[in-house]
């Protein structure tokens, strides 16, 4: 049985005082994230694209009493993101988890068909903007340590048969090597930084994939077992992301850092 946003797991709300920024907060894996990080008393910025989709999370954090802020920013901008960092820190005083959440699957295609352009969009979301959401917030998080949590993917790290993900995929396995840099390099201040790798997620991201005709003819014949999500036979859902976020944002993870954590009901062991 799953736990409900508000359903207190951590009884001493030793997160009450803590302030989060999330990117890509308006839906999906972002959303559960912030709102459940709001129900343990952390103060959460929302980051994304989609104002009206920040400001509804926002009124459902306020509704349970919760604090939280709403910034439209591209996080693939530099100005953009820094400035909601500094206004994360101007409104809440502080800054102790960061979760770089936000991305996209963009254009499917041949390697040989893709676009400069397509390639570069999804890296500038994926791969640059996640380095400039950690760069940014730095400075912040050396006041108190803290918890750094990207979000990135079974694919480019367990999963490579998912044809015309190269953009994708490449951007997904950057960003565990960025995390385990990040991590060493920022230890010494008890900075942790560690990424999860959802496999199949029940999000909307599919509304950024673009599937182009060519992946056709690149596609090899793979046959699965029957059944290829082990666990529970169907795609996990964002809230149990969300919980796995919960839990490394929180001092019951002050141990683990540098780790890619797999959260895929064994999916990935099926498709590698």
């Amino acid at each position: 049985m799953h736990r409900s946003y508000g359903e207190n797991i951590y009884s001493d709300q030793r997160m009450r005082n803590k302030a989060a920024l999330v990117t890509g907060a308006g839906s999906g894996i972002g959303k559960a994230a912030a709102l459940l990080l709001a129900s343990h008393g952390v103060k959460v910025c929302l980051v994304g694209r989609n104002q009206k989709e920040l400001d509804e999370v926002k009124q459902q954090i306020e509704k349970t009493h919760g604090e939280a802020l709403s910034i439209k920013a591209d996080i693939s901008i530099p100005g953009e993101i820094q400035s909601a960092i500094n206004q994360t820190v101007d409104r809440f005083g502080r800054l102790d988890i960061v979760v770089a959440n936000a991305g996209i699957n963009g254009v499917l295609t041949a390697i040989e068909h893709m676009e400069v352009s397509d390639w570069e969009q999804v890296h500038d979301i994926n791969l640059k903007g996640t380095f400039l959401t950690v760069k940014y917030a730095i400075p912040y998080l050396k006041d108190h340590g803290g918890s750094i949590i990207i979000t990135s993917s079974i694919n480019g790290n367990r999963v490579f048969s998912n044809f015309g993900f190269s953009a994708y995929s490449t951007t997904k396995a950057g960003q565990v090597a960025f995390m385990k840099m990040a991590a060493l390099e920022l230890a010494q201040y008890r900075i942790r930084v560690n990424a999860i790798c959802p496999g199949a997620i029940e999000t909307n991201i599919e509304e950024n994939t673009y599937r182009r005709p060519e992946v056709e003819n690149i596609r090899i014949p793979v046959e699965f077992p029957e059944g290829d999500h082990p666990l529970r036979q169907a795609p996990g859902s964002a809230e149990q992301v969300g919980q796995l976020i919960l839990f490394l944002a929180s001092d019951d993870s002050s141990h683990i850092t540098g780790t890619e954590i797999y959260i895929d009901g064994a999916e990935s062991l099926l498709r590698g």
